[in-house]
C-alpha cells in the first residue's frame, strides 16, 4: 500500500485558453477508494493521467508515499490503469489476456499460473478462462480487464470510468464488484466517473471537480447534507437539491417571495440576497395546510412515478421547487400542494461567490 499525495499541480494542454488542471491539492491515504466526480471537462481524467505518468505537469508535485514521481515514467510508478475500453487482445484466451503483461515482465511461468488463477478466483473467472474476449459479456469483459491489472499486484489502482459501456443494471451489479475487490485487495485506488450516484455509493471520499479546480472534497454523507459551494449543492442529489433565490434582512428572515423560510445565519450577515438550498425530501407534505404563511405552496407541473419514491415538480413563490411525497401519493397536475420546510435543513449560499453561508 502507499499514499498518494499532489500538491499545487495544474496542467495546460498546448493550444488550450485554461488550465485543465489547476492547482490540485489532494491527500488520498493508504488503502482509500477516492472518487473524482464532475461534468465533462472538469478535468478528473487529467488528473488520473497526471498519477498514471500519461501526462506530466507544467507545475507542483506528485508523490507516492516518499517518493517524488513528477516526472517519473507511468512505466516506473507501479500503477495499473483500467480503461472505459475493456482493450483485451480478441485472438487470445481470458487466461492469455490476463497474463500477457506478467510475460512482458518475464515472470516464470509457474507463477503466472498462480497468479492468474488468484485473480480469476478474485473475479469469479475461474470457468472462463480457456473463453476468447468475443464469447463474454461486457460486464465479463470488464472483470478481465480488472484481472489483468490486478494480477500485477501494483502500488496504486486507477480507474477511468470502467463501467460506462455496461447497461444499468449490469452497472450496478460491477460496481459494487468493484467495490467489494478493492476492500478485499486493500490497494490505494482512484475511481474517476460522471455518474454522481456511482460516485456516492462506492467513495471512500469523493472529490467534486469543475473547471479543472477541486470544489469540495469529502464523504458521500457529508457531500450530501453539508455542501460548501451552490455547483456540490446542485451536482450531488438526484433529484437535485432546490436551490432558489430569496433575500435575508433581519427585521423580516428568510424569504422567498412571501414564503418566509427556517433559516438563521451563525454569524450576523450583511448581504441582502441570498440563495437557499433545500433537498426534496426536507419538504413535508401537509394534508390539511390552512393559512399558515411559513409553507412551500406548489402547483404540481410534473409528477415522477420511481416505485419506492414518487417526485413533483412545481412552481410556487416565484419559484421553481421538487418535492418528495410519501409512498402512495398520487397527485394531479395542476393540483396545488403545501410542504413544511424541516428546520435546521436549509442552506443559504452567497450569489456572487457561490460559497455557503455560516
Amino acid at each position: 500500500m502507499v499514499n498518494v499525495s499532489l500538491h499545487d499541480v495544474t496542467l495546460t494542454y498546448p493550444g488550450a485558453s485554461r488550465p485543465s488542471i489547476d492547482g490540485i491539492e489532494l491527500e488520498i491515504e493508504h488503502g482509500e477508494l477516492l472518487v473524482l466526480v464532475g461534468p465533462s471537462g472538469c478535468g478528473k481524467s487529467t488528473t488520473l493521467r497526471a498519477l498514471a505518468g500519461l501526462e506530466f505537469p507544467d507545475s507542483g508535485r506528485i508523490a507516492f508515499g516518499d517518493r517524488d514521481v513528477t516526472g517519473v515514467d507511468g512505466s516506473q510508478r507501479d500503477v495499473a490503469m483500467v480503461f472505459q475500453s475493456y482493450a483485451l487482445y480478441p485472438h487470445m484466451t481470458v487466461a492469455g489476456n490476463i497474463e500477457f503483461s506478467l510475460k512482458n515482465a518475464k515472470v516464470p511461468a509457474a507463477e503466472r499460473q498462480r497468479l492468474v488463477a488468484e485473480a480469476a478466483e478474485l473475479l469469479e473467472l475461474g470457468d472462463l478462462l480457456d473463453r476468447k474476449p468475443r464469447e463474454l459479456s461486457g460486464g465479463q469483459r470488464q472483470r478481465v480487464a480488472m484481472g489483468r491489472a490486478i494480477v500485477r499486484r501494483p502500488a496504486v489502482f486507477l480507474m477511468d470510468e470502467p463501467l460506462s459501456n455496461l447497461d444499468a443494471k449490469l452497472r450496478v451489479q460491477t460496481r459494487g464488484q468493484i467495490a467489494a475487490l478493492q476492500r478485499t485487495l486493500d490497494v490505494t485506488t482512484v475511481y474517476v466517473t460522471h455518474d454522481q450516484t456511482e460516485a456516492m455509493t462506492m467513495g471512500d471520499r469523493v472529490v467534486v471537480m469543475n473547471q479543472g479546480r477541486i470544489e469540495q472534497v469529502g464523504s458521500p454523507r457529508e457531500l450530501y447534507d453539508e455542501p460548501e459551494t451552490l455547483f456540490v449543492a446542485g451536482f450531488i442529489g438526484s433529484p437535485q437539491m432546490n436551490l432558489v433565490e430569496g433575500s435575508w434582512s433581519d427585521a423580516e428572515g428568510a424569504r422567498v417571495g412571501d414564503l418566509t423560510l427556517p433559516f438563521h445565519p451563525a454569524a450576523p450577515h450583511s448581504a441582502p440576497a441570498l440563495t437557499y438550498g433545500i433537498r426534496p425530501e426536507d419538504l413535508e407534505l401537509v394534508p390539511h395546510p390552512g393559512a399558515d404563511a411559513r409553507l412551500v405552496r406548489i402547483e404540481v407541473e410534473l409528477v415522477e412515478e420511481l416505485g419506492s419514491d414518487t417526485f413533483v415538480y412545481g412552481t410556487g413563490h416565484g419559484a421553481r421547487w421538487t418535492a418528495r411525497l410519501p409512498k402512495g401519493s398520487r397527485p394531479a397536475i395542476g393540483e396545488a400542494l403545501a410542504f413544511a420546510v424541516r428546520p435546521s435543513s436549509v442552506i443559504a449560499f452567497e450569489p456572487s461567490t457561490g460559497h455557503r453561508v455560516r
